[in-house]
């Protein structure tokens, strides 16, 4: 079935390539010409829209687990027209399942206007747990056309074909942000054609998109392919409850060694010719085990941490920020049914083992029957905003940051199948996407002045490194912008007295 399914996309492939050169015709704004061939995209009153387009040779056979190898260049003009495909995922939070593992391909979105002077670049890397999610996702017109940029999203592999990890195999961990890298050099290679400036390019991006960028901001590699950085939710030190020990957290990255082990034995294979011989979904029931990229391999040496920490990074002007109420998104996926307030304690002190009182002192329950509300607000405290502060404070001390918090509470909540929540959702983690990129959700008028007051910003930043205001962190609701008291608003205080 995978091999029927990649002959009809290279069929698909092959038809999509139109050997008319005359489309090329000088003064045709639907044509550019990239460094690998050209490309016919669609334009609009507002902006010029590119999809689809390779960054990298397709990720299969002997280059699966291999780091990305160039694009083929190609004769005529390339349909352009149509979004990026999905990386291979199973099914995920508000994303759907794929089998497509040649996926390294990116959307350019561009004014529709001709430029009068190098337009500043915005490279986009999405989120999604570094198993899921996908470039054709973020609709980037408004970011586009409000600040006169260049908007890149990206794929990279996921998962099991992204981060997998084998004795032996050269890259175990990297090949995801190996990925980003190449999409990075192909920005520099081509943002000119597209009217933009190759030495004012912003990499930003959400979760585990933010996570990236630490990773990028720690990996000599990627020297020189980014000016600036926007991290949103997504802190170099978020940690998360260890799953087997009880009472202790743990950071995302994992070393390279701890990575290699799980890719022993996966789907019954002795060596990585066998590996390489299997069909996606064969491998899609192991997709979630490989989530954390890895460090002690020559993309990225340090822990981003510990990077982060001792300065061992770019050192470029950086924005870095949170939602407010970060993990009611995830509370009822970990805990899906009421946690009663006399069990309480006890959560707590699976959590945080001797410290469990003095974090039940801090954060009292509410009396509304249900704690989940009240572990929701402390992980949030502790996992995401303290590390998002310390990211801050640690940047800060080699390059200008800015902060953020989005705190608007009404947002509707956009992604399917979520429960009701006690108390309400918030600014739950990722709800201020929908002010950044188009994503269909109605907004209020006052969540609309918001949204255009972020997209202003985020563009000012891209290209000028301040996003216009001086407070250490900015709060972000509808009809209440203005600084944050967000270390005492998080209790940051308390939670470094404590760990």
């Amino acid at each position: 079935m995978a091999k029927i399914a990649t002959a009809a996309l290279a069929a698909a492939m092959t038809l999509a390539v139109i050997t008319t050169p005359s489309a090329a015709a000088e003064g045709d704004a639907q044509v550019v010409r990239t460094d690998k061939g050209a490309v016919r995209g669609t334009v609009t009153e507002q902006v010029r829209t590119f999809g689809n387009i390779p960054f990298a040779a397709a990720p299969v056979g002997e280059n699966r687990w291999r780091d990305p190898q160039p694009a083929t260049p190609w004769q005529g003009v390339r349909d352009a027209t149509t979004p990026a495909p999905m990386c291979a995922q199973a099914a995920g939070l508000g994303a759907p399942p794929s089998l497509t593992e040649d996926c390294l391909y990116l959307n350019v979105t561009t004014p529709a206007g001709r430029a009068h002077r190098p337009r500043p670049v915005m490279v986009w890397i999405h989120g999604g747990s570094f198993t899921s999610g996908g470039a054709s996702m973020y609709d980037a017109r408004w970011l586009a056309s409000r600040n006169d940029a260049v908007v890149v999203t990206v794929n990279y592999r996921l998962g099991v074909f992204g981060f997998f990890g084998h004795p032996g195999l050269p890259g175990s961990g990297t090949f995801g942000l190996a990925d980003q890298q190449a999409a990075l050099k192909w920005v520099r290679n081509n943002a000119r054609a597209f009217g933009g400036d190759a030495r004012n390019v912003t990499v930003f991006g959400e979760s585990a998109g933010g996570l990236s960028i630490c990773a990028q901001l720690a990996s000599p590699r990627a020297a020189g392919l980014f000016a600036k950085a926007i991290i949103q939710s997504g802190p170099c030190g978020i940690d998360s409850p260890s799953s087997t020990r009880p009472g202790t957290f743990e950071h995302l990255w994992k070393p390279r060694a701890e990575v290699e082990r799980l890719g022993v034995g996966t789907a019954g294979c002795a060596d990585l010719a066998c590996l390489r011989a299997q069909p996606v979904e064969k491998l899609l029931p192991v997709h979630d085990t490989f989530s954390s990229p890895a460090y002690d391999t020559a993309l990225l040496p340090v822990d981003p941490v510990v990077a982060q920490r001792t300065g061992r990074m770019h050192r470029v002007p950086a924005m870095v920020g949170t939602t407010h109420d970060e993990m009611t998104l995830f509370a009822p996926l970990a805990f899906p049914q009421p946690i009663p307030e006399q069990a309480y304690a006890t959560t707590l002190t699976s959590l945080f083992a001797a410290n469990a009182d003095k974090v039940a002192a801090r954060y009292p329950v509410n009396g509304n029957g249900d704690a989940r509300d009240e572990i929701a607000r402390l992980l949030t405290d502790k996992s995401w905003s303290c590390t998002a502060q310390v990211t801050r404070r640690e940047l800060d001390r080699h390059a200008r940051v800015s902060g953020y918090e989005f705190a608007d509470r009404d947002v509707p909540m956009f992604l399917p199948g979520m429960p009701p929540f006690p108390g309400g959702y918030g600014a739950f983690h990722a709800s201020e996407l929908p002010l950044l990129f188009d994503f269909g959700v109605p907004l209020t008028p006052a969540q609309q002045q918001l949204s255009d007051y972020m997209v202003t910003a985020w563009g000012r930043f891209a290209r000028t490194g301040d996003p216009g205001w001086r407070a250490q962190v900015q709060s972000l609701a509808a009809r209440k912008i203005g600084p944050a008291d967000f270390a005492r608003d998080h209790q940051c205080r308390f939670w470094s007295s404590i760990l």
